[in-house]
C-alpha cells in the first residue's frame, strides 16, 4: 500500500497545482478582458466558455468525495465479497448523490 501512495502522492499534486495555476490565468485574462473596456459578442462568448472550470471542478469533487464516502460505508458493512453486488450498489448511489448535488447547486446558482 505504502508503493501506491508514493506513487500516487506526485501525481495528485500537480494535477491539484495545475488546476490552481489554471483557474489563475483564466481568472487574469476574464479581469484583462472586462477592464479592456466595452465588450462585444465574441468577447462575451469568451468569458462565457472560461467559467465552465470553477463548475467542473466542482463537479468532479463532489463525484470523488461522495465516492471517498461511498467506500467508507462499504468497509463498515458485513457482506460476503465473492457473492454479494452490495459494494457495487452502494459506490453507484454515493456517486449519483454526488452527481445529484452538483445538479441541484447549478440548478440554484442558475436562478
Amino acid at each position: 500500500m505504502k508503493k501506491e501512495i508514493i506513487f500516487l502522492t506526485p501525481i495528485v499534486l500537480f494535477i491539484v497545482i495545475a488546476v490552481i495555476i489554471i483557474a489563475f490565468y483564466n481568472y487574469r485574462i476574464r479581469k484583462q478582458i472586462i477592464e479592456s473596456g466595452p465588450l462585444d459578442e465574441n468577447a462575451l462568448k469568451f468569458l462565457f466558455s472560461m467559467s465552465d472550470l470553477g463548475s467542473n471542478v466542482l463537479k468532479w469533487g463532489l463525484v470523488l468525495f461522495f465516492g471517498g464516502i461511498g467506500l467508507v460505508v462499504i468497509e463498515f458493512l458485513p457482506y460476503n465479497a465473492d457473492e454479494s453486488t452490495l459494494p457495487f450498489g452502494i459506490e453507484a448511489i454515493f456517486i449519483a448523490l454526488g452527481f445529484l448535488l452538483y445538479f441541484f447547486i447549478m440548478k440554484k446558482e442558475k436562478l
